[in-house]
């Protein structure tokens, strides 16, 4: 694990320095719109007429918005803040921040994991950023967010004056 320590004093942009969304391959999409033609055609073979056809009509768009969802949590850091999923953390009380490897991954989210911390993991990204929060009145130790752009994001986090 890399560890990058960061300093007081939030930038005052209120600009996004680093956006990332963390959208899911794209053949899950074409896995998903085929299973729903797969329990379309069930549908299809069990009903006459126009009936049958209610099976395709409802299921594939069902699919592709169940993938759709999957990949539509963002990680975003602003001048002032980081959003996670549908968190929100002010950037003055961002610590310490480190780099999980993909290898590591399983050890970080697994035995190490605190039950309280606020875990926004999505599987089919590499590697995630543990971020340590500094505010004694937030009950969440620490952020572990998945992050295809882990190096990005820790600069993105860095607080020294003129980042």
């Amino acid at each position: 694990m890399s560890e990058h320590p960061s300093s007081a004093g939030p930038a005052t942009s209120g600009r996004s320095r680093f956006d990332e969304r963390l959208s899911v391959p794209f053949w899950w999409y074409l896995f998903g719109v085929g299973i729903a033609v797969l329990l379309g055609a069930e549908i299809h073979m069990g009903y006459p007429g126009v009936r049958s056809w209610i099976g395709y009509v409802v299921l594939i768009p069902l699919s592709l918005l169940v993938v759709w969802r999957l990949g539509a949590a963002r990680v975003q850091v602003t001048g002032t803040e980081l959003t996670a999923g549908d968190e929100h953390l002010r950037r003055a009380d961002v610590g310490r921040v480190q780099i999980v490897p993909k290898d590591r991954k399983q050890q970080a989210l697994g035995p190490e994991l605190d039950p309280t911390a606020h875990v926004v993991h999505r599987s089919w990204v590499g590697p995630v950023v543990r971020i340590e929060v500094t505010d004694p009145a937030n009950p969440v130790p620490y952020w572990i967010v998945s992050s295809r752009r882990p190096e990005e994001l820790v600069a993105a986090l860095d607080r020294r004056p003129g980042s």
